[in-house]
Parts: structure tokens; C-alpha cells; sequence
């Protein structure tokens, strides 16, 4: 079962002004080959398909575990890419006959627009669809932990480009956090294998060599030592992924120093942003102040 929280794994700052198309550059975190939905997908269902779960149970509560902090960072990018396709709030009063919107025919994504109303969907930045053939799941430990350890790090690949073409802070803020954590996800599937075949393969990290302590966004990040820790997103499970996670070894050399440790919980992270309905393209509706009166007696009935 999984355990929802209100907050985003981190906070973001406003974007400065509507950019639909940074927003598609930010989806190819999403739904791209190496994109947070890839990543949830594979961990997911090997965490399903794992086998010997009780005999294996550091690596499997590893897994399963991550998958969960990977719900998060879907969540995390979808948001940034709401955030920079709506912007900071749009006027009260539009005249709806001088094609308020013009603009957006001509951005990159104008499905997220006309189709989605400024939302993310699970697709890349050209709008091809996520699919399931972006999912390894094989039934061997090692392959199925090789396989993951590629894919964060081409993750983190992926991250520093979409990165580098944005000036916004939204989309930026969401690139900076997630490049830390997935060093910290690789360093894992790192050291998960050296555990199971003694191969030294933490030493080939940073792959790829990504200064991170060089991007603001990162940096203050590895200054308060979240590339040393993995979150223990259950109330009682996945204890024991701290047999393969902590237990004396160190953060990689390239990063701050420290003892990597296994934190009880989530990251305190940050209020989810509220985005304005438009009431001019019928978000939420054409009677907007009767929907928030309804919802608003709602509301004071739950307390």
C-alpha cells in the first residue's frame, strides 16, 4: 500500500512569467525514455515481480522503497510543469473574442493547452506517449539492479541538459533537487550490487560526471547532506535496506563528506503551489464563483 503526504518532496518558487515551452523541456523529465515515470515504472513493477522477497530482503525493501520516492518525484516534475505552462496568475477579466490565448498554437506543446488545460501528462518533450517497453523487470536481482544503475545515471544525464536550457527558477529548482537525489538512487543500486557480487562499481560514479556543488540549485542540497541520505518512506517497512544503505560506508568523493544514513520518514519538503483556474478557457468552469461557494460549504462541513 502506499501513503500519500500534501507536500512536494521539495518546494518551488513561482516562475517569473507563463513559459509553455520550458514546460515542455521540463516534461521530458517526465515522461521521457529516462523520465520519472520510467524510473517509478521499472522499480515498481520489479518490486511486484521480486522473488525471494523474504530471503533477499535488503535489496527488495531497497527497491521498493525508492519506487515510493519516485511517486513523489512524478509528482514533483508534473507540478513544475503545470507551474511554468500557467505561470504566476493571469487577469480576472479576459475578452474572450480577441483570442486570449493566440499565443499558444504556436508553442511547442499545444496539447498541453488545448488539450490539458496548462497541465502535465506522462509524455516526453515532443509529446509521444510514455509507454510500458521503457520498463525492464527480467527476475534477476543482479540484472534487474544493473539495469537501474544505468538508468539513474542517465537520468541525471538527462536532468543537466533539460537543466541547461532553462532560466526560470521553477524548472531549474526541479532539476537541481532531482540531480541530487538521483546520485543518491545510483549510489545505492551501486553499492546493492557490490554487496551481492563484490564488484566495486561505486567507483564509477559520478557517471556521468556531473558537477553538481557548480549548480546553485544542487549545492545547496549537498550543503545540507541530502546526498547522504535515503528516506524511509513506510511507517515500519524497509528497515533493512540500511544493511546496504549506511552501516560505516561513505558519501562518493566527489561530493561533501559524510556518513550515509537511512532517515525514518519523508523530507519536511514544501506546500504544493495553488494554480488559478482560468475562467475564460473553462478551468474550472463557466460559473467558477458557484463551484468555489459549493466547495467552500463543503469544506467547513468536513471540519
Amino acid at each position: 500500500m502506499f501513503l500519500r503526504i500534501d507536500r512536494l518532496q521539495t518546494e518551488l518558487p513561482m516562475p517569473k512569467e507563463a513559459d509553455p515551452n520550458a514546460a515542455a523541456a521540463l516534461q521530458e523529465l517526465l515522461g521521457g525514455k529516462y523520465g520519472e515515470m520510467s524510473t517509478l515504472g521499472n522499480y515498481l513493477f520489479q518490486s511486484f515481480n521480486f522473488r525471494s522477497k523474504s530471503k533477499l530482503k535488503p535489496f527488495y525493501s531497497l527497491v521498493a522503497n525508492i519506487t515510493a520516492e519516485e511517486l513523489g518525484h512524478v509528482e514533483l516534475v508534473s507540478t513544475g510543469v503545470a507551474m511554468l505552462n500557467n505561470g504566476p496568475g493571469d487577469p480576472e477579466d479576459y475578452d474572450i473574442g480577441a483570442a486570449p490565448f493566440e499565443d499558444m498554437k504556436d508553442i511547442r506543446l499545444a496539447a498541453s493547452f488545448l488539450s490539458n488545460g496548462g497541465g502535465a501528462m506522462p509524455m516526453n518533450s515532443n509529446g509521444a506517449s510514455w509507454n510500458m517497453d521503457f520498463v525492464t523487470t527480467t527476475g534477476n536481482v543482479i540484472f534487474d539492479l544493473l539495469h537501474n544503475f544505468h538508468l539513474e545515471c542517465g537520468a541525471r544525464l538527462h536532468k543537466l541538459r533539460v537543466y541547461e536550457t532553462l532560466t526560470d527558477p521553477t524548472g531549474r529548482e526541479v532539476c537541481g533537487y532531482l540531480l541530487v537525489r538521483g546520485g543518491v538512487h545510483a549510489h545505492a543500486y551501486a553499492l546493492a550490487i557490490k554487496k551481492l557480487t563484490g564488484v566495486e562499481i561505486e567507483k564509477m560514479l559520478p557517471t556521468p560526471n556531473i558537477p553538481t556543488d557548480r549548480i546553485p540549485e544542487s549545492a545547496k542540497y549537498l550543503e545540507e547532506g541530502s546526498h547522504r541520505r535515503l528516506y524511509r518512506f513506510s511507517p515500519d517497512d524497509y528497515k533493512e535496506m540500511a544493511g546496504i544503505w549506511g552501516g560505516g560506508e561513505q558519501a562518493l568523493p566527489t561530493d561533501p563528506k559524510g556518513t550515509l544514513e537511512v532517515v525514518d520518514g519523508p523530507p519536511e519538503g514544501g506546500k504544493i503551489p495553488e494554480l488559478e483556474g482560468t475562467p475564460s478557457a473553462f478551468a474550472p468552469d463557466y460559473a467558477p464563483e458557484e463551484m468555489y461557494e459549493i466547495a467552500t460549504k463543503l469544506w467547513k462541513k468536513s471540519r
